[in-house]
């Protein structure tokens, strides 16, 4: 009950006007249900002719609940008894056809009112849940994704939601429309046949214990099951990122071979899941039936023994009624197995909201503008356990061009990744300004940056949307401008729509070089004083790397550009060249002193020169 509270305080409570109203309506339905029953019992004594007894009008007293059930039973028989002296039995029983097709319309229709009161819960749910899932995947830093799998991230953002949404409409059930069914019932019940009534509340808890044993487990199960299938997705979305390797190496038996693995584990967890989840039914059907054939005996007793006051057509609608409670219990013990499943689901949910973000904002200290120069003082960083950065001391005066250059590893990237706050140093500290940039709010800090990387990052949309990406209400005007300078206009314009045209799944109708120039056209819109350039061309064929490279001639004026290149041959007019090893900073100068000092440079040159 407990985690039923949770739940529905936790996502359920946005709702509670929608959750009020099926309530309500499920109260409505189950007293209609009792009213349309009702008109078995005088149905039955007028076509066997089993009772001579005469009713008489009784006032009405709403004070007393007892009271008040016997005087609308009175005066139901004596308005019946009316109909039969004045119409005859026929007439009597056409009009209690009436009443049960108008009290079963009012049943089913505020049945469904129940139902439909529940579908914005359920849609709500599964939005706001993958809401936050997204926000969080937002918020999160970069390197919360390099310890998680993408494919794991989608399948709690699809699979495992869907799941969480069915605990919560069955925690609804179960709060709001089993237990107002079953305690209605079981009212009626009392009202009937106290006797009977006790009888049957010590069979259920028996019943009760035996459904309860069943799922005892299928939580654990049920966590099994959605990790297998974040393992399936993420072998999926790792396929379909990397077909021309696989084609390349031959590999696609390896790869069909490890999913059907994967996938046979999967079967086997979800055969056990569901083997448990259908048993549900046909457990609570049996041990119901088993209770109604003892009812049947117990209830024969009394009728024959004539003790307890008991007649053959109150004991059949004592029956019906029992019958109309197994139902709602039935839905109790699947309710029970879709929440232990849901909350499975959950807890791997919460593993990602509640995932802490290790960046945190300081001061949150605006800043618009930069001023005069950026400066890394004694900045130490490691991923792990091994030192990337070891104490780096820079400092890059605004308008200047700083490139920064050596072997792979070395922590070129890792060093502008932490400019923007992708990361945040262990020791020493980045100010831009004489501001720490841990101080600076991080919304203005990275409007401060703009970053053209060496893989070209391009969303399935059109050439307009790509470019304007991250800038507001840009014009086409701004666009065209931007591609232009960027040495993309040419081609833009020739494909069928022009801007309008989609540049495909992660820019794929496009080669290299134009995706690296609709790159840069973007980061000529944004306008960032700060430029950042990792490797921007060297992925590129040669007349790609000059058109790329006129590109990021116009886009570094005027600007304090961080270049990181292996081929020094672009960096040649660079303010001042850094040279990394192993983390350090061993090497700094322009590009004539380092050859002159014939140290780390003047190899790396060489080797190009080769």
């Amino acid at each position: 009950m407990k985690t039923i509270i949770t739940l529905l305080k936790r996502f359920a409570l946005p709702y509670k006007k929608l959750v009020a109203a099926n309530f309500l309506c499920n109260i409505l339905a189950t007293i209609f249900s009792l009213f349309s029953f009702a008109t078995i019992i005088p149905v039955l004594q007028i076509l066997f002719n089993v009772t001579t007894e005469r009713h008489s009008y009784m006032p009405w007293d709403f004070t007393n609940l007892n009271e008040l059930i016997a005087i609308a039973k009175s005066n139901a028989f004596w308005k019946i008894e009316q109909i039969i002296d004045t119409s005859g039995a026929s007439v009597a029983l056409l009009w209690l056809g009436v009443f049960l097709i108008v009290t079963t319309l009012i049943k089913t229709g505020t049945s469904y009112l129940a139902s439909i009161t529940l579908v914005p819960v359920r849609t709500g749910v599964l939005r706001d849940l993958r809401n936050q899932i997204y926000q969080k995947s937002l918020d999160l830093n970069i390197g919360y994704f390099t310890e998680e799998r993408k494919g794991d991230i989608i399948s709690r953002m699809t699979g495992d939601v869907v799941e969480v949404e069915a605990s919560i409409i069955s925690s609804l059930e179960m709060m709001f429309k089993n237990p107002v069914m079953i305690l209605v019932y079981f009212i009626t019940l009392f009202t009937i046949s106290w006797r009977l009534t006790a009888f049957v509340l010590v069979l259920l808890p028996i019943s009760g214990f035996f459904i309860n044993k069943i799922g005892h487990n299928l939580k654990h199960k049920s966590l099994d099951g959605q990790i297998q299938t974040g393992e399936i997705v993420s072998q999926i979305d790792e396929t379909l990122g990397s077909l021309r390797i696989v084609k390349a190496f031959n590999a696609e038996d390896k790869l069909m071979s490890r999913f059907s693995k994967l996938n046979d584990k999967l079967r086997k967890t979800l055969t056990y899941i569901h083997l448990k989840y259908q048993l549900a039914h046909p457990t609570s059907e049996f041990l119901g039936t088993i209770v109604v054939a003892i009812l049947l005996l117990y209830g024969g007793h009394l009728i024959l023994g004539n003790h307890g006051g008991l007649s053959a057509a109150d004991f059949i609608y004592y029956l019906v009624i029992f019958y109309c409670i197994i139902p709602p219990f039935k839905e109790l013990s699947k309710a029970s197995y879709s929440i232990h499943k849901g909350m499975a689901s959950l807890q791997r949910i919460d593993e990602v909201l509640n995932a802490s973000n290790p960046l945190k904002e300081g001061a949150n200290k605006p800043m618009s503008t930069f001023e005069k120069q950026i400066e890394l003082r004694d900045v130490w960083f490691k991923y792990r356990d091994q030192w990337v950065l070891k104490n780096i001391n820079l400092t890059i005066p605004k308008g200047k061009t700083i490139a920064i250059v050596g072997q792979s590893g070395s922590g070129k990237s890792t060093l502008v990744d932490l400019l923007p706050r992708f990361y945040d140093v262990i020791q020493g500290e980045i100010l831009i300004d004489g501001t720490n940039i841990k101080d600076i709010n991080t919304t203005d800090l990275r409007n401060l940056m703009g970053n053209v990387n060496q893989e070209s990052i391009l969303f399935n949309d059109s050439f307009f949307n790509n470019i304007a990406f991250g800038v507001d209400d840009a014009t086409m005007d701004e666009v065209v401008s931007a591609a232009k300078i960027a040495n993309a206009h040419e081609f833009i314009v020739n494909t069928a729509d022009g801007y309008n045209t989609s540049v495909g799944d992660r820019g794929c109708k496009l080669s290299g070089g134009q995706r690296q120039r609709v790159s840069i056209a973007r980061a000529i819109l944004k306008n960032p004083p700060i430029l950042i350039l990792d490797e921007a061309t060297s992925a590129l064929d040669t007349e790609s790397e000059r058109l790329v490279q006129s590109a990021l001639e116009h886009l570094m004026k005027n600007r304090t550009t961080i270049v990181i290149a292996h081929r020094l041959s672009t960096i040649k007019a660079a303010d001042e060249i850094c040279v990394m090893h192993e983390g350090e900073i061993v090497e700094r100068g322009r590009h004539e002193e380092l050859l002159q000092k014939n140290g780390h440079y003047k190899k790396l040159y060489d080797m190009q020169s080769l």
